[in-house]
């Protein structure tokens, strides 16, 4: 689960939000599109922060000086 995901989710929600205006009555009922979108592309935006945040972390290094006396 890292940066496809992110991205993966976002355009599903901006589809949802932006791009298909007619929904069919049956879906329409049961939840509305555009919330689920909504609720989408934050999930998206947090999965890409999340990713690269961890992404970050991962890739830092510690070094250790030992100095005899």
């Amino acid at each position: 689960m890292g940066i496809g995901i992110g991205i993966l989710l976002l355009v599903i929600g901006l589809i949802l939000l932006f791009a298909i205006k007619d929904f069919p009555a049956a879906i329409q009922d049961v939840v509305d599109p555009g919330t689920v979108g909504w609720i989408l592309v934050i999930a998206g935006v947090l999965s890409l922060v999340l990713a690269l945040v961890m992404n970050q972390r991962s890739q830092t290094t510690h070094v250790e000086e030992r100095r005899d006396i």
